[in-house]
Parts: C-alpha cells; sequence; structure tokens
C-alpha cells in the first residue's frame, strides 16, 4: 500500500461554481506537511498549500484530507471512457493497494514516517463536483456506485510525498465503513442506527443523523 501522488488546489473561478473552488487538484512534486486545519467553519485543508473555499461545506478538523483510491479512478475511466489523472475527483492524496472506500470509520493510516491520519466519512458530491467533472448526471451516477473515497482527520502531524508506504495500524472490530457511511446518509436510511457502533470517530455530522433518526424512531 503507498500514496502515489499529494494533490493540491489552488482558488481558481469557474463557470460551474458561485465562487471559486479548489476542487482541480494536481500533484504535488515535493513534501507536504499535513496538520489539524481547525473547526468547520474557519479551518480549510488539512494540506499546507491547498485551498478549501466553501469553508461552510468542506474541510475542517473532520474534512481535513480527502483520499480516493487510484482503483477505483481506473474503474471510472473505463466507465466514462476518458483518463483520469491522479486528483481528478479533487482528492488530496491518491492511494494504490489501499480499500479506501470500505476503510472503516476510525481507521487510522501512517503515510511516510510521520503522519497518522483516521477515517471519519464517506464524501458526499455536490454541484461543484458535478461541474468539475463535466458528466451528465454526475451525482446521481456517483451515488449509485457509493465508492466514495474517504475524509480523513488529522490524529498526527506530519509531512508526506509522493511514493511514502501507507500502513493500516488500528482497524476498529465494527463493520461500519466509508461507503456504508455514505449509503446510509443518502440512499439508504435505514442503516443510521447501525453508525452509531461507530461511535465519535464518526464524522460528527453523520453521528448527529444517526441519533436524531434513532431517536424519532423510539418516540
Amino acid at each position: 500500500m503507498k500514496l502515489l501522488t499529494v494533490n493540491l488546489g489552488r482558488a481558481e473561478a469557474t463557470a460551474y461554481s458561485d465562487g471559486p473552488t479548489g476542487i482541480d487538484k494536481r500533484p504535488a512534486d515535493g513534501p507536504v506537511r499535513v496538520t489539524d486545519p481547525g473547526p468547520k467553519g474557519g479551518g480549510g485543508s488539512g494540506l499546507a498549500g491547498d485551498s478549501v473555499c466553501d469553508l461552510r461545506h468542506h474541510g475542517g478538523s473532520d474534512q481535513a484530507v480527502y483520499a480516493f483510491a487510484r482503483e477505483e479512478l481506473d474503474d471510472w475511466e473505463k466507465e466514462l471512457g476518458r483518463p483520469l489523472p491522479n486528483g481528478s475527483f479533487g482528492e488530496n492524496l491518491t492511494t494504490l493497494g489501499l480499500p479506501v472506500s470500505h476503510a472503516r470509520i476510525g481507521e487510522r493510516w501512517r503515510i511516510g514516517g510521520e503522519l497518522v491520519l483516521e477515517v471519519t466519512a464517506g464524501r458526499i458530491p455536490c454541484r461543484t463536483f458535478a461541474g468539475h467533472l463535466d458528466e451528465r448526471g454526475w451525482v446521481r451516477r456517483f451515488t449509485r456506485e457509493a465508492a466514495t473515497g474517504a475524509y480523513l482527520r488529522v490524529i498526527e502531524p506530519g509531512s508526506i510525498r509522493a511514493g511514502d508506504p501507507v500502513e493500516i495500524v488500528h482497524r476498529p472490530d465494527h463493520e461500519v465503513t466509508a461507503a456504508l457511511q455514505f449509503r446510509a446518509v443518502t440512499t439508504e436510511r435505514d442503516l443510521l442506527p447501525r453508525l452509531l457502533d461507530a461511535g465519535d470517530a464518526l464524522h460528527p455530522e453523520a453521528l448527529r443523523k444517526a441519533r436524531e433518526y434513532v431517536a424519532a424512531q423510539v418516540s
């Protein structure tokens, strides 16, 4: 398991977004420092030099880093019939040999010698993502596939670069994956009670939805 590229985006104005966006990410040439950016609404990306523009919906401690597997990009290349370079989905980390969408919430990865990240949630597609890909019905197609990649929080800061090894240093004993969490908060709400097995490792917004759903069922 290894890190193929570390991808950074600069704030740019586009025709498909109301304001500037940093979704168009490109591989960095050298090492990149990764730290906790602070709470959502104020903190942006966890990667130095990476732009997060819409702080209402993106960035912050529980979405500090976004990872996507090269294998899943390859699958999408075949379906879409077009090349998808690393960073095409706006991911900060493009990995190889790591089942990112099926990583468990609370799973921890060590990348290189310093950085430790923890999986918090799957990625919800938005209008900006759809505009960036310029594919008809993209949000629906991405949602149906539920190969979401994973958001991660920073447990131990550190610098990383392309080629660094990735090691799973902790895997929880529950079965709540990033993909299952995504399905629960989008198309299969009956799965929401299962998210509680992940506890506080779960993204706070998903945890709140799960608790509210359970409370409504017993009231």
